[in-house]
């Protein structure tokens, strides 16, 4: 799962990385619900279709990588318990990129600009998440913290069959 809070480059990050058909955007499926990625009552109903897809995906192939904020506990321990229930490793790739470059990557979108106040609180999110145990004892096989914009740009990803 991608963790990171918007504007950081979590749906850039995936489509450089993974098939389409790998990855699961709470933004498309928001979309899908409600015909607006923005509408945010359309939320629960995204999810519930989300890890329904998820759910099919990690049963039949093993791979998925889900596309959206994931800053709160509650929203990954339901992406790891679906990924445990497959018996399918559980990766948390991180963008903990400096509040100043996510908020002026968010500013500067075309599409869709997040409010400043919603992004901060995701940015605090995701700070509650990095410190002290944070995500290693949420049951995540892996995670990896990408630090810098540069450190994003420079990224390699190796990728091999998931484990069965």
């Amino acid at each position: 799962m991608l963790v990171g809070a918007a504007g950081a480059g979590k749906s850039t990050f995936a489509a450089q990385w993974f098939d389409d058909r790998e990855i699961l955007s709470s933004d498309r499926y928001r979309e899908i619900v409600s015909g607006d990625e923005r509408d945010q009552s359309a939320t629960d109903e995204a999810f519930r279709l989300l890890f329904r897809d998820l759910e099919k995906r990690l049963g039949s192939s093993g791979s998925a990588a889900v596309d959206a904020t994931n800053v709160q506990a509650f929203a990954r321990r339901g992406l790891v318990e679906r990924a445990r229930a497959a018996g399918v490793p559980t990766v948390a790739i991180v963008l903990d990129l400096p509040a100043d470059v996510v908020l002026a990557r968010n500013a500067g979108r075309r599409d869709r600009v997040v409010p400043a106040v919603a992004v901060r609180r995701q940015l605090a999110e995701l700070r509650r998440a990095l410190d002290g145990a944070g995500l290693a004892a949420e049951g995540f096989d892996e995670v990896y913290l990408i630090r810098s914009a540069e450190a994003l740009d420079d990224l390699v990803l190796l990728r091999g069959s998931a484990p069965r």
